[in-house]
């Protein structure tokens, strides 16, 4: 692995954690650090869906290979810091279908909805900043 790509992926992991961590403070009031290194880990994660499978996926399947991805790291966080670690930084159990109180549809939806400025940002960066090739989107 050279530099340039160490740097790539640290800088896309600080946007990535940042960007979770800041979004969830706007709507929620408050945020956990762990937020950052699920929101990192996922915001790389989700960038790297088109770039290792080498077909044309669709715009709609990265989102929503990109909802599953979250939401396994949701719910590897939540077992972490909330059932493990006793921190309780979030508790879903009140909300319809959800898995020990760490994860549930409603927010599923909303990781759905989030991945588009995830994997267009991601995109945008690689293009922008690295020098990557230029995204190109197929909705279906």
């Amino acid at each position: 692995m050279t530099t340039n790509t160490i740097i790539k992926y640290l800088f896309l992991f600080i946007v990535g954690g940042f960007s979770y961590f800041y979004m969830e403070i706007l709507f929620r009031g408050f945020s956990h650090f762990s937020m950052i290194i699920c929101g990192g880990f996922a915001f790389i994660l989700c960038g790297l869906i088109d770039q290792v499978i080498k077909y044309n996926l669709s715009l709609i399947s990265q989102m929503l290979i990109s909802t599953c991805i979250i939401t396994v790291l949701e719910l590897i966080t939540g077992y972490i810091v909330n059932i493990r670690l006793h921190l309780n930084v979030w508790d879903y159990s009140r909300l319809p279908y959800n898995f020990h109180g760490q994860i549930c549809v409603a927010y599923s939806f909303i990781w759905l909805i989030l991945s588009f400025l995830c994997i267009t940002a991601d995109d945008l960066i690689r293009w922008k900043i690295f020098d990557e090739e230029k995204p190109k989107y197929k909705l279906m």
